[in-house]
């Protein structure tokens, strides 16, 4: 047997098969080979070009592992395969039993052929053309300076699968997009001091702050918690919805800490399918999480946090809270008039407004810490997995911390600080030793008037740790008509809020792709909300015009829709014709399309030639005129357009922002940015031993 290959996550192995007894191959032809339901399966591309033998091969697997094929394949070999074993194990069978199921698998191959047929022959129609283009023969001089080079076009069939591909992924992208932008959702904050209620807007650059509002709750009436005084809350919130003035009735809540379950946990390897059916029988949860009560007396979120293939295992992050809780939640919204689709829980909105106000490309050495009367916790995010540690006070001692003022001296608000900073370094301690990483800063955030005050106590028992109030207004943009509502001393205390006014339905899933850790609703009808919202979105999206905008899913629909009215201008002729036609015609537009594109790549090369020299050439100069003394470059990248990389390195962060702010200065500079930033770590030492911070700019040229 030759060499194998595997895809579709090692489960299929594409192969040419060999006979070992006559010593050469039984048929040139690529042969393709899965386990299922405890039994080989084995079909023939029927060519002997691999790529399009990938393309036949991995259709048949997707196929018979969705269940369209079984009816074909069921019972036709009874070799059971463990698939835990390694390949060789699985690519050898000795002696008469290996004769037995090579006949078999010969068999086998033969009735796939015809099974095959179509398929096979639909690719052997499609074929190879090359595009010579003379025009273009002046700039061949110019392939090396520019890496301009022609790929050669593969089979016809293959550039189809390819096209529709690109064509189906460019659609989902641009539509998640679309979609996200386009969600009107207000965050409301509720505790048991206040409600506080933000609306959030999007530019191209710049989150706007439209509405944001702070009404403050009678303690007493609230004592109780929240959902022991719903009726107050609600009528609360009705109030402040009228003072806010937002512009939309759909709502992201939040929940306490303490109402819910939050844990990550290690499960077999599992495609995305296996794991819905594992959720839907409740036994994941109940062996992995195992809760003492009932499943069905919880809301549960689940969200795959990363794959790992080579130890079979994957990390799920679970979160939980009781259905009596989430639904005393949601009344209290509805009977203000508005309409709850998120509910998240309040640890992770604080995290959302952290990653959307900080600009920072390596957040891991930093975490956020929750001080207030209700809840009082840390939370830490290594490699998109959540640690959170609670911190544990009694009643009476949040009570010290919130009476605690300027240079008051209290021994037992000392003693309450020291314990309250003692549970801190244990979980620094161990998230330092478990993940071989140091915390260097903490951001606080406080529903406390006095934090400010508490700071100075809280960094004499935690030397070596920056703690700093939050400001998560830090990348908003205010209006003029805002500014009085958010000029206080603790601006902290709209986290939650912002972190809620962020989130977005995201009913295409888009952020799945692009984050983590940033979609979790435990609303029960969670599933329906997006239904409704995507039917909603599409009907609009087609009334707008939107499809039109996006030009492949254009190309796509036009296509499309020239085959229909082929088909209909043609049913008298037979299905032969009919394909023929199609297949000459899709060529010819191929040809066109390949044309023009690589007519409109030499134009611009064109112009890129014109141009590019005498304008890289000042920039680089005005580059070089902007490096501060204490500067020096490694290493300078220019991708011939309107790009330089600067890496380099740096005794000071001033240095470094010395130097941006040269370069912003510079007329043929659009933007200079900080792209990455390293400290010394004792690995390099060219920068270690001048204690350096290594650094790398962005220059955006302008066009």
């Amino acid at each position: 047997m030759t060499d194998i290959i595997s895809t579709k996550d090692g489960r299929l192995h594409i192969y040419v098969r060999q006979d070992k007894y006559k010593g050469k191959l039984k048929s040139e032809n690529w042969v393709g080979r899965t386990f299922h339901n405890g039994k080989q399966k084995v079909i023939s591309s029927g060519t002997t070009e691999l790529e399009e033998a990938k393309i036949i091969l991995e259709k048949w697997y997707d196929d018979l592992i969705s269940g369209k094929l079984e009816e074909n394949l069921d019972n036709k070999d009874n070799t059971t395969i463990n698939p835990s074993e390694n390949d060789s194990s699985n690519h050898e069978l000795e002696g008469n039993e290996k004769e037995k199921n090579e006949k078999i698998i010969e068999e086998e191959i033969e009735e796939e052929k015809t099974a095959s047929a179509p398929i096979v022959a639909e690719e052997k129609k499609k074929k190879l053309f090359n595009l010579d283009l003379s025009s273009l023969k002046n700039l061949s001089s110019l392939k090396d300076k520019f890496s301009f080079k022609r790929k050669e076009t593969n089979k016809e069939g293959k550039e189809k699968k390819k096209n529709l591909s690109n064509l189906k992924k460019l659609f989902s992208e641009k539509i998640s997009k679309a979609n996200v932008a386009g969600e009107e959702i207000a965050g409301i904050d509720i505790s048991e001091e206040s409600i506080k209620i933000a609306q959030l807007s999007k530019t191209d650059t710049n989150w706007i702050l439209e509405k944001i509002s702070l009404r403050l709750l009678d303690k007493n009436k609230t004592a109780d918690g929240i959902i022991n005084s719903k009726d107050y809350v609600s009528e609360e919130l009705k109030l402040a919805i009228e003072n806010s003035k937002i512009a939309t009735t759909n709502v992201a809540i939040s929940i306490p800490v303490t109402s819910a379950i939050i844990r990550v946990v290690t499960s077999p390897l599992m495609s995305d399918e296996e794991l819905q059916k594992a959720i839907e029988t409740d036994s994941l949860w109940e062996n992995l999480v195992q809760l003492t009560d009932d499943l069905n007396e919880y809301s549960i979120f689940h969200q795959v946090i990363s794959r790992n293939n080579k130890t079979n295992t994957m990390e799920i992050l679970f979160v939980a809270s009781k259905l009596s809780d989430v639904n005393s939640y949601s009344s209290i919204i509805k009977k203000a008039g508005l309409n709850p689709v998120i509910m998240d829980v309040k640890c992770f909105t604080l995290k959302n407004a952290f990653d959307n106000a900080l600009k920072i490309e390596n957040k891991a050495n930093n975490a956020l810490l929750e001080i207030g009367s209700e809840d009082n916790y840390l939370i830490i995010v290594h490699d998109n997995i959540p640690i959170i540690t609670d911190i544990f006070l009694r009643p009476n001692e949040k009570e010290l911390l919130s009476q605690h003022a300027g240079n008051m001296q209290n021994e037992d608000l000392d003693s309450v600080v020291r314990r309250y900073c003692m549970q801190l370094k244990q979980a620094l301690s161990d998230y330092e030793s478990k993940y071989s990483s140091k915390i260097n800063n903490i951001k606080i955030v406080s529903s406390l008037n006095n934090i400010e005050e508490l700071i100075p106590l809280f960094r004499k028992n935690l030397l070596n740790t920056g703690l700093q109030v939050f400001d998560p207004l830090n990348e908003i943009k205010v209006p003029e008509y805002n500014k009085e509502k958010t000029d206080i001393k603790n601006k902290s205390i709209y986290t939650s809020v912002l972190g809620l006014a962020y989130r977005k339905l995201d009913v295409f899933g888009y952020y799945k792709f692009v984050t983590a850790v940033k979609n979790i609703n435990l609303l029960p009808n969670r599933e329906a909300l997006k239904r409704q919202t995507k039917m909603k979105f599409l009907s609009g999206f087609a009334m707008k015009g939107l499809v039109g905008g996006i030009a492949a899913l254009y190309i796509f629909l036009i296509g499309f829709s020239f085959f229909q009215i082929s088909s209909n201008k043609n049913k008298l002729v037979n299905e032969i014709n009919i394909q023929q036609e199609f297949d000459l015609t899709s060529m010819e537009q191929q040809k066109l399309t390949k044309i023009s594109g690589d007519m409109d790549k030499a134009l611009k090369l064109g112009s890129m030639i014109a141009s590019n020299q005498t304008i890289s050439y000042r920039a680089l100069a005005q580059i070089t005129r902007s490096v501060p003394q204490r500067v020096q470059f490694t290493n300078l990248n220019y991708n011939g357009s309107n790009e330089i990389i600067i890496t380099g390195l740096a005794f000071s962060d001033q240095d470094i922002i010395n130097f941006i702010s040269n370069l912003n200065g510079k007329d043929l500079i659009d933007q200079a940015s900080l792209k990455a930033m390293n400290v010394p770590t004792g690995q390099n030492d060219l920068q270690s031993a001048n204690n350096k911070k290594g650094f790398t700019i962005l220059c955006k040229l302008k066009t």
